[in-house]
């Protein structure tokens, strides 16, 4: 570290992290940024096999339509000329098929496309399929924080808080091929539709019913934009770096902190945008209320995936989500308990290496660490052969639900790799392996804001919203109470033009 005194530590690199980083330094703050892994971003790694690159935790996301959330958060920090999205093509972005019966449901994006296919594919629920999208619509315009230009106001619950998803489906028809289409992006978030609020259901959602849209160079150009602009910014970096003692604790603050290689540091405030079970490890036990204590405890991981990295056919189609359900109980497939096969999610996906276009696949399947626990004190590179078997034979059976859905890939399909949730865990430095953090359980209150000690705070994707979008949206919200509600405002309508 080039200083011993800092206005603000953030503590995590992913997405959140940097974007907390990067707002503070744009605003004359002094920023000094803890990373536990080798390198900066979190899921936004890439890694690569054969020479071809491949995206750890970054795969594709909504908000970059004309407006968009997402669109406006990098246009405020400075970024969106070096992040380049490439739009899936609407009328095929996305397609459920059921391989139960073999139906293909299309789902394209565009909501009145959208809409106008679901009709056609269900012509007797139209009043359904509209109600559902209504309420979409409804939580939207409901929810101040789904628009950075409204971030000054305090979000409040709205009543479809307090549904779940699949009561709100429940209620709207008795299709169950359609219940599980509309809650089929629920393997966007990792929570099942019995236990996730309708409201996150929709905030999550509503950007990807507009537009999806992959990145050239994936989760790498994030990274890259964000170094580019600390470097102009007082913003130093720690990475291999965490912290060993909190110091100094008076008058319900921390004063310093004790990091892993010795060095003590002097903040005014710190911002954690890890896993909540890694944030009560390193806080001091004697401010933390045992109801405070309980409530992160309780806190239940999201789904992890199984995961394929392979390539595909040299005429592969367009860029396309295809997911793959062995029914249509979407409950099922994220239910940690459950011993049945769950979704296949396929994201194809096209990648320039020396000048040639190669064209990737990679394949998710749900998995919870009760599928790897007997493995679970071992780390990367030295796990027992019995585990690699386990790979080899989850990695077959994927192929032969691919290949049944796809024949022509049978002979095509080049499986480079493969990972699990301990593969994850080790890799990105995360205490489960969980792909989307927290579960977002219906009545649940996550940690966001303040915490017990008064100058630490809390954001990331556990904390408001899980994905890119929800990640660096809990990070503007909370950057708000570090530098004053107005001072960002007026920052965010200027860079904004507005």
């Amino acid at each position: 570290m080039a200083k011993t005194k800092y206005d603000h530590i953030v503590v995590g690199s992913g997405v959140s992290g940097l974007t907390a980083a990067l707002l503070l330094g744009l605003n004359g703050r002094s920023v000094l940024l803890l990373e536990k892994a080798p390198n900066i971003g979190g899921s936004l790694a890439r890694f690569k096999l054969d020479g071809v690159p491949f995206d750890t935790g970054f795969h594709f996301t909504g908000g970059f339509s004309n407006g968009g959330l997402l669109d406006d958060m990098l246009t405020v920090l400075g970024l969106r000329e070096a992040i380049h999205p490439v739009f899936l093509e609407p009328e095929h972005a996305n397609r459920f098929i059921f391989e139960d019966t073999g139906e293909s449901v299309e789902f394209p994006s565009g909501q009145p496309l959208l809409t106008q296919k679901l009709v056609e594919d269900f012509p007797a629920e139209r009043m359904a399929i509209e109600q559902y999208f209504q309420m979409v619509d409804h939580v939207r315009a409901q929810t101040a924080t789904m628009d950075i230009r409204h971030i000054h106001r305090a979000p409040e619950p709205i009543d479809e808080d307090f549904i779940t998803l699949q009561t709100a489906l429940d209620g709207l028809t008795d299709n169950a091929r359609l219940k599980a289409v509309l809650g089929g992006f629920s393997m966007c978030y990792g929570t099942p539709p019995s236990e996730v609020s309708f409201a996150a259901h929709g905030r999550m959602c509503h950007g990807l019913y507009e537009s999806v849209a992959r990145v050239e160079r994936g989760g790498e150009a994030f990274t890259d934009a964000f170094e580019d602009a600390f470097s102009a910014l007082d913003i130093d970096v720690a990475c291999n770096t965490e912290i060993e003692e909190c110091l100094d604790l008076h008058d319900r603050q921390i004063g310093r902190l004790r990091l892993s290689l010795g060095e003590e540091i002097e903040f005014d405030t710190c911002l954690f945008t890890i896993n909540p079970h890694d944030i009560l490890r390193i806080l001091p036990e004697e401010r933390l209320s045992r109801g405070f204590v309980h409530r992160v405890e309780a806190y239940e991981a999201s789904t992890g995936f199984f995961t394929l990295f392979a390539l595909g056919a040299e005429d592969q189609h367009a860029d396309q989500i295809v997911s793959l359900f062995p029914s249509t109980d979407v409950n099922a497939m994220l239910d940690s308990e459950s011993d049945d096969e769950s979704a296949i999610v396929i994201m194809r996906s096209r990648e320039k290496v020396a000048g040639q276009v190669r064209n990737t696949v990679t394949a998710f399947e749900p998995c919870f660490e009760k599928k790897t626990a007997q493995w679970a004190d071992s780390s990367l590179r030295k796990r027992p052969a019995e585990y690699y078997d386990w790979k080899a034979q989850k990695t077959g059976r994927m192929c032969e639900r691919i290949a049944a859905a796809f024949p022509e890939t049978r002979e095509i399909l080049k499986v480079l790799d493969s990972a699990s949730p301990l593969t994850f865990r080790d890799y990105l430095h995360s205490p489960d392996g969980s792909a989307y953090g927290i579960k977002q359980k219906v009545g649940q209150f996550n940690l966001i804001g303040r915490l017990p000690w008064r100058n630490m705070f809390a954001a990331g994707q556990s904390a408001l919203l899980p994905g890119i979008v929800g990640a660096m949206m809990s990070s503007f919200i909370v950057v708000r109470s570090l530098l004053g509600r107005a001072d960002l405002n007026t920052f965010i309508h200027e860079r904004l033009g507005e």
